[in-house]
């Protein structure tokens, strides 16, 4: 088999990779000094693009080595040829893939099968929904996911005529405490500042003066 063109093609891949891996730099650290200050989505966005890049890089690792492996095997004599069966390689397959190792239905039995072991025992959501079962009272993962789901539907404004505020289906937290404002011209020296309260102290205050 002329290897000419499949040397060629990994050649080139492999000049291509070179220069992606060293503008790579591993000790990338973040522009700011501290993160106190930064909105958590923003955290997370920087947070996920170098992630993003560690997982190139290391993909990119991988693609060189397999290059390297076929570019051996070119010198050597052997390119082409199934590892597992000793079976010459088709010609699309290596055409589509410079550096495969072994024919397609070998590869299809091969890839590695790394899911969490917790897959083994966790199956669907319906396994968790005992509702079916008259005898079974149990908290299911339907019970689970309505607990959870209900706070959705909570509402976040303050309801005049029960007193309620209720945050984030929170019951119970502190209500917040009056604070300054200014007019729609903004702050022009202390006299156009105005300080106001929660309708919880105007209420305290209407007891207090009975």
């Amino acid at each position: 088999m002329d290897t000419t063109w499949y040397k060629s093609k990994l050649i080139e891949r492999r000049e291509q990779l070179v220069k992606h891996q060293s503008s790579h730099d591993p000790k990338q650290q973040q522009a700011e000094l501290s993160n106190y200050d930064n909105h958590p989505a923003d955290n997370a966005t920087d947070l996920f693009d170098r992630e993003k890049d560690e997982a190139l890089f290391q993909h990119a690792e991988h693609e060189l080595h397999a290059i390297d492996d076929a570019l051996e095997k070119i010198d050597q004599g052997t390119y082409g040829r199934c590892e597992v069966t000793g079976e010459h390689i088709p010609e699309e397959r290596l055409k589509a893939y410079p550096e495969a190792r072994t024919i397609a239905s070998v590869a299809s039995h091969s890839v590695p099968y790394d899911r969490p072991v917790e897959e083994e025992v966790v199956q669907g959501f319906e396994a968790y929904n005992k509702d079916h079962d008259e005898d079974e009272t149990e908290f299911d993962g339907e019970d689970a996911y309505q607990a959870v789901a209900r706070f959705n539907d909570t509402s976040l404004e303050y309801d005049e005529e029960t007193g309620d505020t209720d945050l984030y289906g929170a019951n119970g937290v502190e209500d917040f405490e009056g604070f300054l404002s200014t007019g729609i011209d903004g702050y022009h020296g202390p006299d156009s500042v105005t300080v106001e309260q929660n309708e919880h102290y105007n209420a305290y205050r209407k007891r207090d003066q009975r």
